[in-house]
């Protein structure tokens, strides 16, 4: 039913178009044709879990940690104590404090974004696909007065599930300063297809918390207006592309399956119809296949999975055969390094397996440079940054 429904309107006729177009596999592509080695630097080790990274004009770093508290680093150290002002975050699965963005006027406004996952029980403002009581990822915006958050917004709150898992919940800007955010299937793949529910999705909203009124789904009464796209199983990294200002997505798959995608007003991504991987330990099918009419390929899918996660476009000067490339930070080991050409993946690689053992996001510093997180338990969490040898 929720296929059927989705499958109206005039921004959805383009899907059969991507779906003919068979997408490839990582290690199928050739090497870039310049490759150069790298090493790592730690620059700041006694994280608990670190999740996401942003840079502030002052020269702080500020690192979320899943555990519930934002670290500062300053000139190469780690602060002692967490950002005051945040609300009381607990870790539950997958979730806790999550991703952290600075607005594109953040030199004028100091608003900075925050998601997390909030334990709750369904009250008034409840969501159609809400459960009695559960947990769901929330975005929120903060102002930056330097020693502490203030002035706390709740933007969003996706919906009411009882689950450890899929939060999702990266951010990413487009070129016009709207702010887009993917929130997993909570682990419930149907969930995904379904447009009055708020989960498995990519989400789309004015920096105030309002839904623009160009999204793809405003004005019907069957679908979630803040909805850009929906089939998500898991996304873990949003990255916009200098010049295009398209928003790639990374995702992951079951066993097999994880995806690069690029992010398309109104689009299915499929899951769970279709999809490149197959069930934990079994591996039997899932869905109708790997392809269906109305059902958007991904640029390219990863089998064995690598557990993609944060994600950047590297635009620095210090690795400059880098530039335009983009860079995806592997929960199973490394780095994947993309080169993209216009909306096109033309050649990867695997880097830093070794040294990068679980990298939950990467970023460019104001100083040009691609700095990475290694998740791991307090206190062997690091940041570390990716040079040139």
């Amino acid at each position: 039913m929720f296929i059927r429904a989705a499958l109206l309107g005039s921004a959805l006729a383009l899907f059969s178009l991507t779906a003919s177009a068979a997408p490839q596999e990582f290690t199928s592509f050739p090497v870039p044709k310049a490759r150069h080695d790298v090493k790592v630097t730690v620059v700041a080790e006694g994280l608990d879990t670190p999740w996401a990274i942003a840079f502030t004009p002052d020269g702080r770093i500020l690192v979320t940690e899943r555990t519930g508290h934002l670290r500062v680093i300053k000139d190469g150290k780690l602060l002692p104590d967490p950002v005051k002002g945040l609300p009381v975050i607990e870790e539950f699965g997958q979730g806790g404090l999550l991703d952290i963005a600075l607005d594109p006027d953040y030199a004028s406004n100091r608003y900075i974004y925050l998601s997390y996952m909030e334990k709750a029980e369904k009250g008034a403002d409840a969501k159609p696909r809400d459960q009695d009581k559960g947990n769901r990822t929330v975005v929120a915006r903060f102002t930056d007065d330097g020693a502490s958050f203030t002035d706390m917004k709740v933007l969003y709150r996706g919906s009411l599930v009882s689950s450890r898992l899929h939060f999702g919940s990266r951010f990413a800007f487009d070129p016009q300063g709207r702010l887009y955010f993917g929130i997993g299937e909570r682990g419930q793949q149907d969930r995904a297809q379904d447009l009055l529910d708020a989960a498995g999705k990519v989400f789309r909203l004015e920096r105030d918390g309002s839904v623009p009124a160009d999204n793809p789904f405003v004005g019907r009464a069957d679908a979630l207006p803040e909805i850009f796209t929906y089939g998500n199983r898991n996304p873990q990294g949003l990255a916009t592309q200098p010049g295009s200002g398209l928003i790639w997505e990374s995702e992951h798959g079951p066993q097999g399956g994880d995806e690069i995608n690029i992010i398309r007003p109104g689009t299915n991504y499929g899951w769970p119809v279709i999809t490149y991987g197959k069930t934990y330990g079994l591996g039997m099918k899932i869905g109708e296949g790997t392809e269906k009419e109305g059902m958007a390929q991904p640029v390219l899918y990863f089998v064995p999975s690598l557990a993609l996660s944060g994600m950047t476009f590297y635009e620095g000067a210090t690795l400059p055969f880098w530039r335009g490339d983009l860079i995806v930070g592997l929960l199973a080991g490394g780095i994947a390094r993309l080169d993209v050409e216009g909306d096109k993946v033309v050649a990867t690689e695997r880097l830093l397996e070794a040294e990068l053992p679980r990298t939950r996001d990467v970023a460019v510093g104001p100083d040009g440079r691609l700095y990475a997180l290694i998740e791991a338990p307090g206190p062997e969490g690091k940041l570390v940054r990716i040079d040139r040898k």
